[in-house]
């Protein structure tokens, strides 16, 4: 991608924060520092790597996703806004009583969500579902879906893993966000995932390692999986979390907490002298 594109990915990659950020504050409720860190990810997959159309959001033909970390719900929501799915005002109907925008993903209640999710492991599961469905349909659609290196630690994700490989789903990636973090501290303190790379490798993934905030390697990475055949490809992202926003970047305390007002102000003060920055340069 030319220096303008992805300087207009970065752009909506932090609307996407800030609209994932006033859910949160609104609800005062919610998982910021994971929903900062695939920001990027998400908008890379949603404004130009898959095959979807807002306006018709139930088409058989498209590419699916699915958010299998549910709990960072906020960064899913935020991106379906900017693609055009729902209004971004309705961002601060989040966890509310009574709306569509509830605290996981819901698949029959939210516009261009696929699958709903929260219990991890269990969205990659079916995305490993999907992606065989793909297959026994002669269907060409490909299915995305996205990690926490915290829910790794869960044996449905390596029974996933095993039912991948087995029935080679070359149509199927994913995308582990490995910021190092969960609720309860580094991921090598509470249940050591490591090394991500070789236990997939081990389960007869592709793997690629890369950077979760670099969009050309990001393109490459999914560019490449699009190659590979014969078998399931696996992204681990090296991220942030908490990215962009100061006081939550690599901050375990920001996993399942909602910003107070003066920290909200901060967080979205920063980020739009990002954006504004950023739109300076185009």
């Amino acid at each position: 991608m030319d220096k303008k594109r992805v300087t207009e990915l970065s752009i909506i990659a932090n609307k996407v924060r800030r609209n994932a950020l006033t859910a949160v504050f609104s609800a005062n409720s919610g998982h910021p520092g994971g929903s900062l860190s695939i920001a990027d990810v998400l908008t890379l997959l949603y404004f130009e790597v898959m095959n979807i159309d807002p306006k018709n959001p139930k088409n058989p033909d498209r590419d699916r996703f699915v958010l299998s970390k549910g709990h960072c719900a906020p960064a899913l929501y935020g991106v379906l806004a900017e693609r055009g799915y729902f209004p971004v005002e309705d961002m601060g109907l989040f966890r509310h009583t009574g709306t569509y925008l509830q605290g996981h993903p819901d698949m029959n209640k939210v516009p261009g969500v696929d699958m709903s999710t929260g219990s991890l492991g269990q969205g990659v599961s079916v995305a490993g579902g999907m992606a065989l469905s793909a297959k026994l349909s002669n269907k060409a659609y490909r299915v995305y879906t996205i990690l926490g290196d915290g829910e790794i630690e869960e044996g449905q994700v390596w029974e996933q893993a095993m039912f991948a490989a087995h029935y080679k789903l070359d149509n199927l990636t994913a995308f582990v966000d490995n910021n190092g973090l969960q609720i309860d501290g580094n991921i090598a303190d509470v249940m050591n995932p490591n090394p991500i790379d070789k236990k997939f490798e081990a389960f007869g993934w592709h793997v690629i390692t890369t950077d979760a905030h670099d969009y050309n390697k990001l393109l490459d990475a999914v560019n490449e999986a699009k190659a590979v055949k014969g078998k399931p490809t696996v992204v681990i992202m090296k991220s942030t979390k908490g990215k962009n926003v100061s006081f939550m970047e690599n901050n375990a305390a920001w996993h399942g907490a909602a910003p107070n007002e003066e920290q909200y102000n901060q967080a979205i003060s920063e980020l739009d002298a990002i954006i504004k920055e950023l739109e300076a340069k185009l």
